[in-house]
């Protein structure tokens, strides 16, 4: 009899995950008519999945904030009438800090705007250890922002360039010896002194310092103030503190996460602002640490316009969730969560459970007729974020309720 060797469990497969970071000071003004160049969508081959983009200096204005009230800012609606054709969706808005969980792995991104001027070093020094000391997420047992395993750090920090005069600034740029520069670049220096902004790594500065430009042009400063050329938006990350080895015990090894920097690029063609965005793309390779969404969502049978239809959903074991729980139908391409069709609140229109499968009804009959694909989201109110999408499908043709049969508050993210 031959002996067989038991099957062992599959091991989730490794992923690459391309991030596409912008860090851009707008100094109040109005989106430019073409982000190309800025979002990289001129490449041939876009091989994107996530794009993070930080503003600082929109517009503050009474009028801005009126019309934020009712309105999307004109930003956030240009970078989605742009990406959202491109199956994005957009994440939260107006934070300093998001904090996700990427496949099991906790990821931190913050954009800052840190003090001005070049006397200012030892505050914004000050700014970025406060930044760090003050991030307390909500939510169940998420680690201090420390024991993340990725940070993004990116925004307009405001370094400048100590001791070189304007002259000998101005020529190096002009001579493209960028080299010569950093030295004195008040981050490097910084950098090499303090242990924990140490562990925060950057891309090489080999483009033209970002700041500070007449608007409307490549100029540098020709007012009687005259500032000298600085990196100011930078892009940084660090990742986790691995545990230091034992030599009397055997180092587990560890999970696969690992980020490399693929570019790190100044982009002169806009000029919309006196500072230049800056853009960084990374590759991160990870072996998930979670091998099932925390909500799996399935349409059952075939949904028509004109009755009640059934959805059901499972929920892993450590997945609690919330009377505020709820679930929405979206048109693919869906700009916002707050885009939904039609929604339920899930408890209220529970009607079966069992052995970790839920049931609830939902109702069809206010959709208008379209031959547009539909998908089903879960948001958890306790996550503050969707936890499952369910695949494309189509509803067939049927009558048609203009009034919303629910009858209730509907949910606003």
């Amino acid at each position: 009899m031959a002996a067989v060797k038991p099957r062992k469990p599959t091991e989730p497969r490794g992923k690459t995950l391309s991030i596409h970071v912008v860090t851009w000071n707008v100094a109040s003004a109005a989106p430019p008519l073409d982000l190309s160049d800025l979002l990289q969508l001129n490449k041939d081959n876009l091989n994107l999945d996530i794009y993070v983009i930080g503003l600082q200096e929109m517009n503050c204005g009474i009028l801005s904030l009126l019309s934020d009230t009712a309105f999307e800012d004109p930003w956030s609606s240009f970078f989605m009438d742009v990406l959202s054709p491109l199956s994005f969706v957009k994440g939260n808005k107006g934070g300093v800090t998001i904090c996700l969980k990427l496949y099991g792995y906790y990821v931190s991104i913050i954009n800052c705007h840190l003090p001005p001027h070049m006397a200012n070093n030892d505050q914004r020094l000050e700014h970025f250890d406060w930044i760090l000391e003050m991030q307390n997420f909500e939510g169940q047992d998420i680690p201090n922002i420390l024991e993340h395993d990725l940070i993004l750090w990116f925004g307009d920090m405001n370094f400048r360039i100590d001791d070189f005069g304007l002259h000998f600034v101005r020529e190096s740029i002009k001579n493209r010896c960028y080299s010569d520069l950093w030295e004195k670049d008040q981050l490097s220096i910084a950098k090499r002194h303090d242990p924990l902004l140490r562990e925060f790594q950057e891309g090489p500065l080999l483009f033209p310092p970002t700041y500070k430009f007449d608007k409307n042009s490549n100029n540098y400063d020709t007012s009687e103030k005259k500032r000298k050329p600085a990196w100011t938006d930078r892009i940084l990350w660090r990742m986790k503190r691995q545990p230091q080895a034992n030599p009397h015990t055997q180092r587990l090894p560890a999970p696969h996460f690992c980020l490399s920097l693929r570019s790190y690029v100044s982009h002169m063609m806009y000029c919309i602002s006196d500072h230049k965005p800056v853009t960084s793309t990374f590759d991160l390779e990870l072996k998930p640490l979670v091998s099932a969404p925390l909500i799996t969502l399935i349409p059952e049978r075939l949904w028509t316009m004109e009755n009640d239809m059934l959805i059901s959903y499972s929920l892993t074991p450590d997945f609690l969730s919330s009377p505020w729980d709820w679930i929405g139908l979206y048109k693919v391409g869906l700009r916002h969560i707050n885009d939904y069709v039609s929604y339920v609140w899930v408890r209220d229109n529970q009607v079966s459970f069992s052995d970790g499968l839920s049931q609830v009804y939902f109702n069809t009959s206010n959709i208008p007729e379209t031959e547009d694909q539909f998908l089903l989201c879960y948001y958890s109110n306790s996550l503050h974020s969707v936890v499952g999408i369910s695949k494309p499908f189509k509803i067939q043709p049927g009558s048609f309720l203009a009034e919303d049969p629910l009858g209730e508050a509907q949910p606003h993210i």
